[in-house]
């Protein structure tokens, strides 16, 4: 997990005195970026003070300070939000075990009005799979089990899927550009929830097992996931351009209901005829596993993914 004083440093690397128009006398800097007494200067703040709360030993800043910082260093709001809620863990506690995710049920009857028309998947906080439809399921993670998220054991993990799984690589033909943005969240998912056990050994697990990763990482990058564009090479329908669109939920603010639209023509065949694909697969499974007349059971595809 990152430290405040981390952040700060990594992007007062970043900020060279040209870009902000400060002014310098000769050539030699020893530093990539600003000066901690330069930074503290355009901030207000003394050096001695701004030297603590790099190193960790000033307490907690104010909310004009850490704003004065974000200025300086010329954050957006989502990183300025980031360098907020990192100042807010100085003194916080040990990780601790979270507990279980479960979609609200407000949530999931959002998510069951959307048939299978539409790919659709709900993700936790930490980009585990809570639940998908069978096209989203299709369209993302063919090679998987559809009952997965079901089981909290089994969940599928989005950030694992695209750094260790080589499928999801070839699906993405932008994987890099995805890749980054999934970084990018996870870090601002670290500073909103600091004390998660599972994100911090999840983080801990794709640092050791992926190189890119790690590289990605440690840029010190931080966005929200909100649309974007999936370029893909799907094994069963083809190439594809799909939009992605994220609706937060009021009812459990961590967790994102994605929702997965064709850019263009040529796209929306391709959903087309991967809804059809799914349906055909569907019908055979009912013939081939239909049940005796009056024994009251239910075709398994037509079970509810609430498990």
């Amino acid at each position: 997990m990152e430290s405040f004083g981390a952040f700060l440093k990594g992007r007062r690397d970043q900020v060279t005195p040209d870009a902000i128009g400060l002014r310098t006398y000769g050539n030699s800097r020893r530093v990539p970026g600003l000066r901690r007494e330069e930074l503290a200067h355009l901030a207000g703040v003394s050096a001695g003070y701004y030297t603590r709360l790099e190193q960790g030993q000033a307490g907690a800043a104010s909310a004009q300070v850490l704003d004065a910082l974000a200025r300086v260093l010329e954050l957006d709001e989502v990183e300025t939000v980031h360098l907020h809620n990192l100042a807010r863990r100085t003194d916080r506690p040990g990780l601790a075990e979270p507990p279980v995710e479960q979609p609200h049920p407000r949530v999931l009857a959002l998510f069951d009005s959307l048939g299978e028309a539409t790919p659709a998947i709900v993700l936790g906080r930490r980009g585990d799979v809570l639940a998908w439809n069978r096209t989203g399921q299709a369209l993302l993670a063919e090679h998987m089990e559809f009952d997965a998220p079901a089981d909290p054991a089994r969940r599928p993990s989005i950030p694992r899927m695209f750094f260790l799984d080589p499928l999801t690589r070839d699906l993405h033909r932008n994987w890099d550009e995805l890749a980054r943005v999934h970084v990018a969240y996870l870090r601002l998912t670290a500073g909103r929830f600091p004390t998660d056990a599972r994100l911090a050994n999840l983080i801990g697990e794709l640092t050791m097992r992926s190189d890119q990763f790690a590289q990605m990482w440690a840029t010190g990058e931080v966005a929200d996931c909100t649309t974007g564009d999936m370029h893909l090479q799907h094994p069963t329908v083809g190439t594809a351009s799909i939009a992605y669109q994220v609706w937060l939920q009021p009812d459990s603010p961590d967790h994102r209901l994605e929702i997965y639209t064709p850019n263009d023509a040529s796209s929306a065949d391709a959903l087309h005829l991967l809804t059809r694909h799914i349906a055909t697969r569907h019908i055979a499974g009912v013939v081939c596993r239909e049940p005796r007349t009056g024994d009251g059971m239910v075709p398994e595809w037509s079970q509810s993914m609430r498990g």
